[in-house]
């Protein structure tokens, strides 16, 4: 009698206070959202690019540490993996010239930060997935040298109580088990930050769910692991069972997986957080001193950093945010669908071709999702990740008529939703020669059916067909594929083959 319980690292006293801070925290949005405490948007928007390092070999440098003391940017920090570095940029105003302005900010970024890097013989590879990665390469003792990391590491096998099983039966099939969430590492995506008002946030989180399918099917660009070809954007699923707590048991039963795509429409930010304090366990229970109800007696904004902290653990395709500004409160949707690369050009066309689409959409009077079931939006997004420029989805069909048809990804982003995403943009207030430009890039896959995923497939075939075995052809692809990158001419136009 009188012992701690300890599970995973934090006694039960600790889960059961982090439980009633998150009740409270939950409670503080609800009366920051019904006493309209949020700050008006600003139009503002923001970009997160997660980073591969890899030799002048095309294969992965554990070496983040060392490249980051050379760099010397707060704008770059670690990822989970010693392999992952992540850029980030600071928030920009939609409008103008800001895409070129992006582009520009993106380019001077990357290009320090791979001429420092190159100096240890570590590059800067913007990509969804490493093609190069093993199994090996994989491990915990691979993990980022922070002690979150580790962490959370610790807390996911505790829950998990057992390996993970990585399951993928895409274009080969691949089966195998980890000991931890070394995995994950593996993804590396783009993060697409949108400041909403609290009335407009379900609109825009809507619309994002909608548009997902299309997003992955012009975006794709993780179509290797373990070197496997599998689906055209393989980062879902890998991300979904590296990051899996629920044994086998609780998967039949129909526990949430904490990497989910969602399961309905909503009408307001306050039920997602809510959703995640309903569905899933804390992984981290840390809590802080702030008494968020306290708080907002005295006329002050709490952090609720207990919200802040579980929903960052619920790692939903489009993620709800809550954010501080000089005292104020505000809403994000954070769009994490894309995966990263191929070239910073093709970075901020998906930007460009996301924001003008998700804001004519959230705008229409009779919106998408009131037209199609979510169901099917997530059905669209397992097909887009399997199938990448060769998707077929359904979409509503234009008209009062109703109903559901099924069409090329390609067709419905040509026909539909490119001239949607220039009113968007033209909406934000965007220049015209931007709009064209980011879009015609957009365009420009659609027509020639090519992506980063494609190009990947196919440059990996022409070394297979060269003679090359398979690790030799992934490591030509990952070379020529960097000195594309880097040359940031958009991926559809890159000559096709690893070139070397």
């Amino acid at each position: 009698m009188g012992e701690k319980i300890v599970a995973g690292g934090f006694d039960l006293s600790d889960r059961q206070r982090y439980r009633r801070k998150l009740q409270q925290c939950l409670a503080g949005l609800g009366r920051l959202l019904a006493e309209k405490r949020f700050d008006r948007p600003k139009n503002l928007m923001g970009l997160e690019i997660e980073l591969n390092l890899a030799g002048s070999d095309g294969l992965p440098r554990m070496m983040n540490a060392e490249v980051l003391d050379r760099i010397a940017s707060r704008d770059f920090q670690t990822e989970l993996g010693m392999f992952n570095l992540e850029v980030n940029i600071a928030p920009h105003r939609l409008g103008g010239r800001v895409l070129d302005q992006l582009a520009e900010e993106l380019r001077t970024g990357l290009g320090y930060a791979h001429r420092k890097a190159a100096e240890i013989d570590a590059g800067i590879v913007m990509i969804g997935i490493l093609p190069t990665l093993d199994g090996k390469d994989l491990v915990s003792a691979n993990l980022s040298d922070v002690d979150r990391y580790v962490l959370l590491n610790d807390q996911i096998v505790a829950a998990r109580g057992e390996d993970f099983t990585l399951d993928i039966e895409g274009v080969e099939h691949l089966g195998c088990t980890s000991s931890s969430i070394a995995p994950e590492a593996a993804c590396t995506s783009v993060q697409l930050h949108l400041q909403v008002t609290p009335g407009r946030f379900a609109q825009v989180w809507n619309a994002a769910q909608a548009v997902a399918a299309v997003q992955i099917a012009v975006g794709a660009n993780s179509p290797f692991l373990f070197g496997k070809e599998l689906w055209r954007e393989s980062r879902p699923p890998l991300f979904q069972q590296a990051t899996d707590t629920r044994p086998p048991e609780l998967q039949a039963q129909g526990v949430r997986p904490r990497t989910w795509f969602g399961e309905r429409w909503v009408g307001s930010a306050y039920e997602l957080f809510e959703e995640n304090l309903r569905y899933f366990p804390a992984l981290l229970p840390i809590c802080d001193d702030e008494e968020p109800l306290r708080v907002l007696d005295d006329g002050g904004v709490p952090r609720l950093q207990e919200l802040v902290l579980h929903n960052g653990t619920v790692y939903r395709w489009n993620r709800p945010v809550y954010g501080l500004a000089d005292g104020v409160p505000h809403l994000r949707v954070e769009n994490r669908v894309l995966p990263a690369g191929p070239t910073v050009t093709d970075v901020v066309a998906n930007a460009a071709f996301y924001y003008g689409l998700v804001r004519a959409l959230a705008e229409e009077s009779r919106p998408v999702w009131t037209r199609m079931p979510f169901e099917t939006a997530a059905a669209n997004f397992e097909t887009a990740c399997r199938h990448g420029i060769e998707a077929e989805v359904e979409w509503p069909r234009p008209g009062r008529g109703g109903g559901l048809t099924r069409v090329p990804a390609v067709k419905l982003v040509r026909d539909e939703l490119l001239p949607l995403a220039a009113a968007g943009l033209d909406a934000w207030n965007v220049e015209p020669a931007d709009r064209d430009f980011y879009l015609g890039v957009i365009e420009g896959r659609c027509r020639r059916r090519v992506n980063g995923a494609s190009w990947q497939v196919e440059a990996f075939h022409r070394a297979l067909d060269a003679g090359l075995d398979r690790r030799a052809a992934l490591a030509a692809v990952t070379r020529r594929y960097s000195a594309l990158m880097h040359a940031d001419e958009p991926v559809h136009t890159w000559p096709a083959g690893p070139g070397d």
